[in-house]
């Protein structure tokens, strides 16, 4: 492994070397993207919310029928329990 670790082999030692450090790397990213917002443009497609709204209604509105049903049915439950 030592031997080849000190072989000078060109194309390996450019495509593996690291050129940047992990700090200069992490500092670039973080301006990149902070350039990029300035110059994006957001958008919101009123079709994605209207359906992210619908889906959301159905949803809760299953959650509440399961609730209902569980608490109906627990209430038949106990009632029959305690009554016999």
């Amino acid at each position: 492994m030592n031997l080849f670790a000190k072989q000078i082999i060109r194309w390996f030692n450019i495509n593996v070397k690291n050129t940047k450090s992990v700090k200069d790397k992490i500092v670039s990213k973080h301006f990149e993207s902070q350039e990029e917002q300035k110059y994006s443009v957001k958008r919101t497609d009123i079709n994605i919310l209207l359906n992210r709204v619908k889906i959301n209604q159905k949803n809760e509105s299953k959650k509440k029928f399961y609730f209902s049903a569980l608490a109906s049915s627990g209430l038949i439950l106990f009632g029959f329990l305690l009554f016999n």
